[in-house]
């Protein structure tokens, strides 16, 4: 949607900055002659940047956002970059958002080559949000809404554990990235070794652990992990990552994917290879993913909640700049967690789990 971005039009955090001293309803005699029911009215610009536009964890984020905007009369932009390398199409609607004069943006972002920018917006007066993917530190944004990607890492890696029953475990990672570290990959990577009982080394780094040895989650046993490849959470991705690996030891069973897509395209590998019996594990619940829980793809997958996250974004930015109320974190988190449920049919001992049929009532896309 396009709008201007004048005060006339949009308030601003600076707007209440600049008399937040003397309370809010001082910001509506500074906005102009107009009660507080018409000030709950006013517009309020939010530009919402994501990673792209063609994976459904995004295409649900969108939507998400786009209906709690009209049902609380947001003016809402979106920009996204062709894919996860893209850094400088989600700079330039940073840029935009700061020249539209926008209240407050919502990113997903790709690395920390967008941090500058929005530390600019941030000093031009925008609340910025991450979604789902935390910046590093978290401070480089005012709050981030999304889910405790450690913990739906250690869940699947506490099931698939289980789930190996003492066997040896030949592990394949497909990662988002090879050549940079951002919080999403490392949390979910090294939660997953956390939740195996395999030692991690530097909990902010992938690939850094001991390649061998032995596992200490469910009934425990020896393990290898045959190697790291990046996906960039795409299903071609996943298939080309898995292929690489199966060429360096086709005895991988089991198979760390860092999103469904992955998934879809490690199991088309491992389909074509005349791969049976591999567990694959991976993390996001979106509807077609949770369908290949139902369909035995993929063994259990940690569940998130885009919709929500894009919901409390634009809901946080329209309270803060209307009636000056700051959203807050989760208490003893640098965020707010907007929740992770492990879905599977394959319950194990001692994990918390939920129903492929409570995932798929729960399920996005």
């Amino acid at each position: 949607m396009q709008y201007g971005g004048t005060m006339q039009n949009f308030f601003t955090r600076r707007t209440i900055t600049a008399v937040a001293l003397v309370g809010v309803s001082s910001l509506l005699l500074v906005a102009g002659p107009t009660s507080q029911a018409t000030a709950a009215k006013k517009k309020v610009g939010v530009t919402l940047i994501l990673k792209n536009l063609t994976n459904p964890f995004f295409v649900a984020m969108t939507k998400g956002a786009r209906a709690q905007a009209k049902k609380i009369n947001v003016s809402l932009s979106v920009a996204a970059g062709k894919d996860e390398t893209d850094d400088a199409a989600q700079i330039t609607a940073i840029e935009n958002a700061i020249s539209k004069k926008d209240a407050g943006i919502l990113i997903t972002p790709i690395s920390a080559a967008s941090y500058s920018a929005i530390t600019k917006a941030r000093k031009a007066g925008l609340f910025v949000i991450a979604l789902d993917t935390p910046t590093d530190p978290a401070t480089i944004v005012d709050i981030t809404y999304a889910t405790d990607n450690c913990l739906a890492g250690e869940l699947i890696g506490r099931w698939a554990a289980s789930k190996m029953n003492g066997k040896d475990a030949v592990i394949a990672m497909l990662d988002i990235f090879d050549d940079k570290m951002v919080p999403v990959d490392y949390c979910r990577d090294n939660g997953f070794l956390k939740g195996m009982g395999i030692p991690v080394n530097d909990p902010k780094v992938i690939g850094d652990e001991v390649k061998t040895g032995k596992y200490t989650g469910g009934k425990g046993g020896n393990y290898e992990i045959v190697g790291n490849v990046a996906t960039l959470g795409a299903e071609e991705g996943g298939r080309t990552g898995m292929e690489t690996l199966l060429s360096k030891n086709p005895k991988i069973n089991l198979v760390y994917t860092l999103n469904e897509p992955a998934a879809a395209g490690a199991n088309a590998a491992l389909k074509a290879a005349g791969k049976t019996g591999v567990v694959i594990v991976s993390v996001d619940g979106g509807r077609a993913g949770v369908e290949n829980v139902k369909a035995g793809v993929i063994g259990a997958t940690s569940q998130q909640y885009p919709l929500l996250m894009a919901k409390k974004g634009v809901k946080a930015i329209a309270k803060l700049i209307r009636s000056g109320v700051e959203p807050a974190v989760t208490p003893g988190l640098d965020f707010y967690n907007t929740g992770v449920t492990l879905i599977t049919d394959d319950p194990q001992p001692g994990v918390p789990s939920k129903s492929v049929a409570y995932g798929l009532k729960k399920a996005w896309g």
